[in-house]
């Protein structure tokens, strides 16, 4: 990896990022450099505090780290403003995380539709994208079901819509089955990686799941804020 994080579709270079200070402070990522490849599959793991959310967090731009650069398309985007910021992110990444962050009373397809709203899209056009990714995800008969409504299965498969209505070329995922009963959890695994088949997008999934990780094309284990190793078949 070249610290132009020209190789990949998203690079951190000695990334560092502390919480707390002096003798409270955790070191929760401690030089920590990668580079993800466009379409790759990739599970981060690792025990519960070893920096493997941080992780995430910072490849997807929901955190800021104290040294160091992350890299999308070969830009540092560590440079961008707040704003500029949010918007690559609307546009390009997509989010599905253990909890749903839902909006319960509002209806599966006003849900769908939000980051289409926020991208500014106009109306017609974001409705007939969220049906698309709805039926997508096989929801289609339940778009004015309001979300608390539904199955913990079903509230996972209308974030995996959401995440995708953007058309976006990554999709971080945080322990995305880790609220779901094992029948299900293995629907939405096969949901992720038919995406990452079928449309090429990239999948960075945080995972304690072993076996799931085992499906990825490379498994990057953390310990203690640092890659011990960088198992699979593109490590």
């Amino acid at each position: 990896m070249t610290d132009s994080g020209s190789h990949g579709a998203i690079s951190a270079v000695n990334v560092r990022k502390t919480y707390g200070k002096k003798e409270n402070a955790f070191h929760a990522l401690r030089g920590v450099s990668l580079s993800i490849n466009k379409g790759e599959r990739v599970a981060i793991v690792g025990k519960s505090g070893s920096g493997k959310s941080t992780l995430m967090h910072v490849l997807a731009l929901l955190d800021t780290p104290d040294e160091g650069k992350i890299f999308f398309d070969a830009h540092d985007v560590t440079t961008l403003r707040t704003s500029q910021i949010n918007k690559m992110r609307n546009k390009h990444y997509g989010f599905v995380f253990q909890q749903f962050f839902l909006n319960g009373r509002q209806s599966v397809l006003d849900n769908v539709m939000l980051p289409l709203v926020i991208g500014g899209v106009r109306p017609a056009e974001r409705k007939q994208r969220a049906l698309e990714a709805l039926e997508a995800v096989g929801l289609s008969d339940k778009v004015r079901n309001r979300a608390n409504d539904l199955s913990g299965g079903q509230k996972q498969r209308v974030v995996i819509a959401r995440a995708i209505v953007n058309e976006p070329s990554i999709i971080f995922a945080d322990e995305p089955t880790g609220n779901l009963d094992s029948q299900t959890g293995k629907q939405v695994e096969k949901m992720l990686f038919d995406m990452n088949r079928d449309k090429g997008i990239t999948l960075v999934v945080v995972t304690h799941d072993h076996e799931f990780a085992a499906q990825f094309d490379r498994q990057i284990n953390l310990v203690d804020g640092q890659i011990v190793s960088q198992g699979g078949a593109a490590a």
